[in-house]
């Protein structure tokens, strides 16, 4: 990726090579709630994200370095700490916490909430395009949806752990959905590159001595191979081919592979994890993601350029 790299270049259809790079972030960024789970059973939530983001930015500094990248973002460091805050440091650490309470699959069908906040941020702002009738019916049935799969029977205990989470996990979707706002005013002319790896840096500096004072070094050999592969491919190679979808597709196009990752995160968790099918999920979960392509789309089978 060349320093000339940044978020804003492309506005094109998918290709085959964009078709590609959306079925790798499918899978990708529907794994990381597997991960998760796995790695938060030996290690403590915090030690989880200083673990992630620091082998996350491990790999990728040469790439950056070499490319030029880190300079620029160096230069409007305030903006790329406030990004790494909104789309790192708080949803990794809360999704980390989460998951000791709440099932991968279901953290994952609350994480595809986000396009449900992101239009509510936009009427929030005015866009009068978010005002469509198609638009409120997917918030209606997206927070209905997610409302039937929380409350329905044996998939969560209810209790004040369990709330917490979900919670947990819905301001994660808020986060999630502020992110885009901070990278479309104050950092699209930054090598995305340069940008992630810096931010990588710092969050995982940041947390780094809590995590060596909750830490008690004994974990598994199953937590610390997830929390590598989160680190590597669910942090570092993630961000590197989500921005390389942006640039091929386009930031209007390119997130739709948030509607696959719950399928992901679901079956991964049934089959690895034996997580429960519950009727409340079998209703719930179609009407969340029906809801969020409303939302987001308006209905649209294509999103104008």
């Amino acid at each position: 990726m060349s320093s000339s790299s940044t978020i804003h270049m492309s506005h094109g259809s998918f290709t085959r090579k964009g078709w590609l790079l959306f079925a790798v972030m499918a899978v990708v960024w529907g794994m990381p709630y597997l991960f998760i789970k796995e790695a938060v059973a030996s290690y403590p939530p915090v030690a989880v994200v200083a673990g992630r983001t620091l082998i996350g930015g491990v790999v990728l500094l040469p790439f950056a370095i070499r490319a030029g990248a880190l300079r620029p973002a160096l230069q409007v460091w305030p903006w790329v700490l406030l990004f790494g805050t909104i789309e790192m440091a708080g949803p990794f650490l809360l999704l980390s916490h989460a998951e000791t309470q709440l099932p991968s699959g279901l953290t994952g069908l609350l994480v595809a909430t986000v396009p449900l906040f992101a239009t509510l941020i936009a009427l929030l702002r005015g866009d009068r395009s978010a005002l469509t009738s198609l638009r409120l019916v997917g918030l209606a049935m997206g927070f209905t949806g997610v409302a039937i799969v929380v409350i329905g029977p044996g998939l969560v205990t209810h209790d004040t752990g369990s709330i917490v989470a979900i919670v947990e996990v819905l301001f994660t979707a808020v986060l999630y959905a502020i992110a885009p706002f901070v990278i479309a005013a104050k950092l699209s002319h930054v090598p995305s590159l340069g940008t992630i790896t810096f931010a990588l840096f710092a969050i995982g500096l940041a947390y780094l001595p809590a995590a060596l004072l909750v830490t008690d070094g004994s974990p598994t050999f199953r937590a610390t191979a997830s929390l590598v592969l989160l680190g590597v491919i669910c942090t570092a190679l993630a961000f590197v081919v989500f921005f390389a979808l942006i640039r091929e597709v386009g930031p209007v196009r390119a997130p739709l592979f948030t509607y696959v990752n719950p399928f992901v995160a679901m079956i991964l968790g049934v089959m690895l994890l034996s997580e429960p099918v519950t009727p409340g999920l079998l209703i719930g979960f179609p009407i969340v993601l029906i809801g969020c392509w409303l939302a987001a789309t308006g209905g649209r089978l294509r999103s104008a350029e």
